[in-house]
């Protein structure tokens, strides 16, 4: 599995790099804050809606201390995406929230 520090993906969003970053944690902990460009699809959900997702990207997975979105990375690789995971998730983020 591919991991990606909160660093490099702080510095690909300083940069304007065009990344994919996708939130597998809960409505409601995303409401406490969330990295501005991610999108939120919950863990429980993935599977039915990898469908939205275009295997010929890369997508940043994220959750609150990086376990949930190392299943999610695993899960989506399985399926033939191209996922890596943020090690230590939203707790380990030191870039702005909304």
């Amino acid at each position: 599995m591919k991991t990606i520090s909160p660093e490099e993906v702080l510095k690909m969003i300083d940069e304007g790099k065009e990344i994919n970053i996708i939130d597998v944690r809960q409505p409601e902990e995303v409401a406490t804050g969330k990295i501005s460009i991610a999108q939120n699809i919950p863990l429980g959900l993935l599977e039915f809606r990898m469908n939205e997702l275009d295997k010929d990207l890369e997508y940043i997975m994220v959750c609150r201390s990086g376990g949930r979105s190392a299943q999610a990375t695993m899960f989506l690789e399985e399926q033939g995406y191209q996922a890596v995971n943020m090690n230590g998730g939203m707790l380990a983020w030191e870039g702005l929230i909304e």
